[in-house]
């Protein structure tokens, strides 16, 4: 079965039963509106808060997309590129495209001008789908993309260069296209967060995509009450392949635009979420949120949320531990994996391994991992090593680019690029990304160990640690501290606190400053770095 069958088959046997909700805060008219046929929606359609969606209405508008599409001449193994902030049409958009054959592929909605560019290019895309927010950015670099060709516009005043989606998709067939796809057939192109220079771009197939939905309710049993809230990025795998459980169980989505404490707990509460994944830095800003009586629990009907759960990033043990105190009969789940590994679900912990808080967990179902050297070989339960992984999931190589992909896959596992270690029970540990490891006076210092420990401390919100040069160690660790809103705190205090620490780890130098993140909730470290490599600390001379 293909991930685009589930979708006929939800349609089929629960066709006017509501499958998604658009939640946008910041709208202020209150009144409430379904996904209308698009040549009745308003010109305007985020002109509402609230909008909703059936399966019937999700199958139909994908098929009209595809048979758009294939109008086109756009069909099997060409290349759709999707540029749109969260929305009810993303998702029937990106549905269409693989009703096609044609290969998906989503776009960072941060992306510059010349990233749009690059990442057009890279994938040899041969058509666009855009909204009013990227107007200026995609009309900056129109001629030098003369091969996207159609380009779609969504909601809005259509630009020049481009055509309404909606005018043309007026009668337009929304019976399935018939286009035989197989399990191995590519299917969609993901960019990797590109905090390492530009983006790679990522293959993926049919059946990487379905392994996803699979393991994902293996994981987190959606069943059809269950309702999942996705606020991640859609054009990211991580909240779109948690999506995929619900969609193979037939149960709800609400998409929710906006991160704000408030914004997450009041839409749990009215729209009765279930199911919700969180970034570190929502569960932070919640938190601290509740702890400043910003947000008040009281005011909400939280009864029904049966699990959080965390993944993208390393997750600060403390953090998950004051999860808990607030909300101590919700169940808590890590899940790890990467864009390489069709999202998350590669390693997970299981929410019965709740005392493993820490670990990522052991591999997850259908996955296999282990540790290896840098000659390959599994190193001893223990030891630190680079954290292999091997499953249905796995990419099928970086798009046009051979060597990166022998690179990182041999004989099936795939290098994650994550150093970890494997407790005496078989649990995995993250210690650090291969590429971030401070080797300080030929002593190797793993960041996330140190900010972990950092963590502990009542007055830190954030905290990232990166290596500076240093003319005698080579480098040195320096820790980036963002402070909780009203907290108060001075470098030799956090050099006090680093005490218990072993010598070599404790950071040498303290900045007080915010700790930027991306979409996806990962550490901006190369920013970091060049922010902080200036002169002053590159002549730096410190003592043991």
């Amino acid at each position: 079965m293909l991930i685009t069958d589930l979708l006929a088959r939800n349609a089929r046997l629960y066709g006017d039963e509501v499958c998604l909700i658009g939640v946008n805060p910041e709208v202020d008219e209150k009144r409430e509106v379904t996904w209308r046929e698009y040549e009745l929606m308003e010109t305007d359609p985020f002109a509402h808060s609230r909008r909703e969606m059936s399966w019937r209405q999700f199958d139909r508008h994908a098929n009209r997309f595809a048979n758009l599409l294939l109008d086109r001449g756009i069909g099997k193994g060409d290349k759709v590129a999707i540029l749109l902030m969260n929305c009810l049409e993303w998702l029937p958009i990106y549905f269409g495209i693989l009703k096609t054959g044609a290969v998906a592929v989503p776009m960072n909605y941060r992306y510059t001008s010349e990233e749009i560019e690059y990442c057009l290019k890279l994938a040899q895309a041969n058509a666009l789908i855009f909204g009013p927010e990227f107007i200026g950015r995609v009309e900056t670099i129109i001629d030098r993309i003369p091969n996207v060709n159609p380009r779609f516009f969504v909601n809005g005043t259509c630009p020049t260069f481009a055509e309404s989606y909606a005018q043309s998709a007026k009668g337009v067939s929304t019976k399935a296209p018939q286009v035989r796809i197989e399990e191995d057939d590519d299917a969609a192109i993901y960019f990797s967060s590109g905090t390492t220079g530009f983006p790679k771009a990522i293959l993926h197939d049919h059946r990487s995509l379905m392994s996803a939905a699979i393991v994902e309710q293996n994981h987190h049993g959606q069943g059809r009450d269950d309702n999942f809230m996705c606020i991640a990025p859609l054009y990211h795998t991580g909240g779109k392949m948690h999506w995929f459980g619900s969609l193979l169980a037939g149960s709800k989505g609400v998409l929710l635009r906006g991160t704000k404490p408030e914004w997450i707990l009041k839409t749990i509460s009215d729209e009765r979420v279930t199911i919700v994944w969180l970034l570190v830095p929502w569960v932070q800003d919640i938190l601290d949120a509740i702890d400043r009586s910003d947000a008040r629990l009281d005011d909400y009907r939280l009864d029904q949320l049966r699990l959080m759960h965390i993944g993208a990033q390393p997750v600060p043990p403390s953090l998950v531990h004051r999860w808990l105190e607030r909300f101590p009969h919700h169940e808590y789940d890590t899940d790890y994996g990467l864009t390489e590994s069709v999202g998350p679900g590669c390693v997970h912990l299981g929410i019965e391994n709740v005392h493993k808080v820490g670990a990522i967990g052991k591999a997850g179902h259908l996955w296999e991992t282990k540790i290896v050297t840098e000659s390959g070989q599994e190193v001893a339960r223990g030891q630190v090593g680079e954290l292999a992984v091997k499953g249905p999931g796995v990419m099928k190589c970086y798009y046009n680019d051979p060597e990166a992909t022998d690179a990182v896959l041999k004989d099936g596992w795939l290098l994650t690029g994550d150093m970890a270690r494997e407790d005496e029970d078989g649990f995995i540990y993250l210690v650090d990304r291969k590429k971030d490891v401070v080797i300080s006076g030929g002593e190797n210092i793993y960041p996330v160990q140190v900010e972990d420990f950092l963590h502990r401390h009542n007055a830190i919100k954030d905290v990232a640690v990166i290596g500076v040069p240093d003319k005698r160690l080579g480098e040195i660790a320096a820790a980036v501290i963002q402070l909780k809103h009203g907290h108060e705190c001075t470098e030799q205090e956090i050099m006090d606190f680093c005490a218990d620490l072993p010598r070599y780890k404790r950071p040498r130098r303290i900045m007080f400053d915010t700790v930027p993140r991306n979409a996806t909730g990962k550490i901006d470290k190369p920013a970091l770095r060049k922010k902080y490599n200036v002169d002053g600390l590159v002549e730096a001379e410190t003592t043991q």
